[in-house]
């Protein structure tokens, strides 16, 4: 079967305004998921049906159409594979990212800290883990984030303000006490 030119120039597309958008889509996905493996299934079957989708896209800025996707995919991911699983807590050792160069007792100190960050945004109730990780971790606009998750630009708003005092008080809890 020979190459379709549209197919190809369509595959090339997608690849120049999705596949920069790969770890975003990671990212979330984890954060949603809350585990690594669960995280790599959900991107996958995010993209495909990105793919599949791809004619709806407007203009060029694929993430906030691509995040869409994704949080969609996985909340559904989530209702089919998880019903009977308990949640999978994030494992700093897993995913740090070490600078050899650096000194040893900053990055200990700084490994700490992530930590600590990271168990404060596991905490956090899934309506404001998500907001938090778009503006937060990826950057997302809050008219960006509101289109993801489909809800207000002034829900985005409300929500980010609650999670981020969420976090401050866990961060700030003895002990890195509970919400």
């Amino acid at each position: 079967m020979a190459d379709d030119p549209n197919l190809s120039s369509r595959r090339a597309r997608f690849e120049a305004l999705a596949l920069p958008h790969l770890d975003a889509a990671f990212n979330l996905a984890r954060w949603l998921a809350r585990d690594s493996d669960d995280a790599r299934d959900i991107v996958q079957e995010a993209f495909l049906r990105a793919f599949d989708a791809f004619d709806g896209l407007r203009g060029d800025n694929a993430r906030p159409w691509l995040l869409a996707i994704v949080r969609n995919t996985c909340f559904t991911w989530l209702a089919h594979n998880r019903e009977a699983r308990g949640q999978v807590s994030y494992e700093e050792s897993q995913h740090a990212q070490s600078d050899p160069a650096a000194d040893p007792a900053w990055l200990a100190l700084r490994a700490d800290e992530r930590q600590r960050v990271d168990a404060a945004i596991a905490h956090l109730p899934p309506e404001f883990r998500e907001v938090v990780v778009l503006r937060e971790l990826e950057d997302l606009s809050y008219k960006e984030i509101a289109g993801v998750l489909s809800i207000p630009v002034g829900t985005v708003m409300s929500r980010l303000a609650r999670g981020r005092h969420l976090l401050a008080r866990y961060l700030t809890a003895d002990g890195g006490g509970e919400l």
